[in-house]
């Protein structure tokens, strides 16, 4: 199974066209609702419930691992971890802020070397437990309503 990375997840990476990133993972990406030229979503056309990928400007732009996935990151961590867990995974690299529509948090990582100053790990939470999180680079990664 792929691990998520800072950059991406497998063989898929941030800034990759949908044919790239197709190619690199041997699969097949689906669109998921309208396409948009500025915005929108793709997702394996197999186990498409767990995992979407943000398109902007034919490039993507983040990673998102929904509810029910098992996928975890080079870390070790995923859907289900406790806050705690997270904490003691990420460490002094974590900010914390209270969740916009829960009654959680967002649990962001962000990694110290240059080359991977503009990306960020989104954990969210529901105030006990990772209910979701997301890979890429910024500003897109913090949008919190994806491409609307």
């Amino acid at each position: 199974q792929p691990k998520v990375q800072i950059n991406g997840i497998g063989d898929v990476r941030i800034g990759m066209t949908v044919s790239e990133a197709a190619q690199a993972a041997r699969i097949r990406l689906v669109s998921v609702g309208t396409i948009d030229r500025h915005c929108y979503y793709v997702r394996p056309q197999k186990n498409s419930q767990h995992i979407s990928v943000m398109v902007v400007e034919g490039r993507i732009a983040r990673i998102d691992i929904n509810p029910g996935s098992s996928i975890k990151t080079l870390s070790g961590a995923g859907i289900g971890d406790s806050e705690q867990q997270i904490e003691l995974l990420y460490r002094d690299r974590l900010k914390g802020s209270p969740h916009k529509y829960l009654r959680g948090h967002y649990l962001i990582f962000t990694p110290t070397g240059q080359t991977d100053r503009n990306y960020r790990l989104i954990f969210e939470t529901d105030g006990r437990r990772v209910v979701n999180y997301r890979v890429g680079k910024m500003p897109e990664v913090a949008y919190m309503e994806g491409c609307s």
